[in-house]
């Protein structure tokens, strides 16, 4: 990127008369004589090139860098300036400069993606509320003021206040204002391993049910009692190698009836997709935790 510096006080103001310098330059071949008049003219229109940095101030981008961008544009301008199409240096560089900013902000600056309609719509209303503050004594102009200067609808109007605030993304991490330290990240739900178990207890339910009263009470007091296999041999008068076999036992089965249902279920739900329409990827049977568990009881 070409590096400028802010210019002095010009002794002329940021429009110079150089016609006649673009008609020389264009009939100079390349060489230091005609590198030495482009530079002298990148120098004159500097002010100009400022001068339009300096109404995109304040977006999140510093005023140096700014200069730099416009800097940019106005080197493509006069490298690309054509006296022969009777068109005036200003008018053709301000529209150039204005564009060179406008990408930079749109490639480099946008912390999120927003359409080129919101972005002209975002610069329509800034511009109106502009002007209209500057009419407006004590108060932000309202939407409805900023629709009918603007010439939009106060639902566009909105839209365009909103990608206002899409140069920059607040973190997860930043407190919010008058909160006493609360943060963003707080306000953020997270998954409750409540929901899985209420789920697994419902699915074990019929299952356990089916088990004779022995089987149901042994299972119960090992992972709902969190009673060790010895103590539950005690609890019930037999080994604990018979309590350590029937709940091998009762797992297999609860695990397999499980495993059986879900499959069941799966086949139901390919025969509807299949009838409805081309199949689609879908998701495999779930396995409980439970089962999970269950299957570590041995």
């Amino acid at each position: 990127m070409l590096v400028a510096t802010r210019s002095k006080q010009h002794p002329h103001d940021d429009a110079p008369d150089t016609a006649a310098d673009f008609e020389r330059l264009a009939r100079l071949p390349e060489g230091p004589e005609r590198q030495a008049l482009r530079d002298d003219l990148v120098r004159a229109w500097l002010p100009m090139s400022e001068r339009i940095a300096v109404r995109f101030r304040g977006r999140g981008e510093s005023l140096e860098d700014l200069y730099q961008v416009a800097a940019v544009g106005l080197v493509k301008a006069v490298d690309h300036y054509d006296p022969e199409r009777g068109t005036a240096f200003e008018a053709y560089a301000v529209p150039t400069v204005t564009g060179e900013i406008k990408r930079h902000f749109r490639d480099h600056l946008w912390a999120l993606h927003v359409p080129r309609r919101v972005q002209d719509l975002r610069n329509r209303v800034r511009t109106a509320s502009r002007e209209l503050s500057a009419t407006i004594s004590g108060r932000p102009p309202t939407v409805a003021e900023i629709a009918a200067h603007a010439q939009l609808s106060e639902s566009e109007v909105r839209t365009g206040m909103e990608a206002l605030e899409c140069f920059s993304v607040l973190s997860l991490e930043a407190e919010l204002p008058r909160t006493d330290g609360y943060a963003l990240t707080d306000t953020v739900g997270r998954t409750d391993p409540g929901f899985d178990l209420i789920v697994d207890r419902t699915a074990v339910g019929p299952c356990l049910r089916a088990l004779p009263e022995r089987e149901r009470t042994i299972l119960y007091l090992r992972f709902f009692g969190g009673m060790t296999q010895s103590r539950i041999a005690s609890q019930l008068s037999i080994s604990q190698m018979h309590v350590s076999r029937l709940l091998s036992t009762c797992c297999a089965r609860i695990r397999e009836e499980l495993n059986e249902d879900q499959n069941e279920e799966q086949h139901t739900k390919q025969g509807k997709e299949s009838s409805a329409g081309p199949p689609v990827e879908h998701a495999g049977g779930r396995r409980t935790r439970h089962g999970d568990i269950l299957a570590g009881a041995r």
